[in-house]
């Protein structure tokens, strides 16, 4: 039996996720989590084979669990994600993850990247692949790539102002930058795009 893991903040996709792999019989759903901080909880205690990780998870993310787990377990990790930006992906192999899918995977495909990740194989879905090779140049200055690397901590703007050396008012025209060509609706939504795209 293949030992699971599944971690979803959406329960009702978890549940049916669950429910589904159950019906497999090589696997087997030994724990379920809503958050990251109770994935690797539950990867310490029940040790699954595979944890199968929501990549946009609160409080942290599924990437930053899956770091977590790996750090200190053989536990093999997939990564499920709405969005697959090509820094994410770049991280997670970095990070050892085995597998990256999309939400919209079949559960009977699913099944079978499980096996082949238990396997000691890896499974990269084409489409986030493709778009990794093809993704597009960072717009950003490296002034304003280092604001939003401080504003992805929750910093204030004196904070970020203190850790860059920098006028609050120059972070502020910095961020407001660094927003206008991201197309975001706040320094937070700048960064994270920042952090998806892999330039920060």
């Amino acid at each position: 039996m293949i030992r699971l893991l599944l971690a979803d903040d959406e329960d009702l996709i978890r549940g049916a996720l669950a429910a589904l792999l159950a019906l497999e019989d090589d696997l087997d759903v030994v724990a379920e989590a809503a958050t990251t901080t109770d994935a690797v909880r539950l990867a310490r205690e029940r040790r699954p084979d595979i944890a199968v990780l929501d990549l946009e998870m609160p409080p942290a993310d599924g990437l930053r669990a899956a770091q977590a787990i790996r750090a200190e377990l053989p536990t093999r990790i997939i990564l499920v994600t709405r969005h697959a930006r090509p820094g994410v992906l770049r991280r997670a192999l970095a990070a050892g993850v085995s597998g990256f899918v999309p939400k919209t995977t079949p559960v009977t495909r699913l099944a079978e990247i499980i096996r082949d990740v238990d396997a000691g194989r890896r499974y990269v879905d084409p489409d986030i692949a493709a778009s990794a090779l093809s993704e597009d140049d960072c717009p950003l200055s490296e002034r304003e790539l280092e604001v939003l690397r401080a504003s992805r901590t929750g910093a204030s703007i004196n904070e970020i102002a203190a850790q860059v050396h920098l006028a609050p008012g120059t972070v502020r025209n910095y961020l407001s930058a660094a927003m206008a060509k991201l197309g975001a609706g706040s320094r937070h939504a700048a960064a994270h795009r920042a952090w998806e795209e892999g330039w920060i």
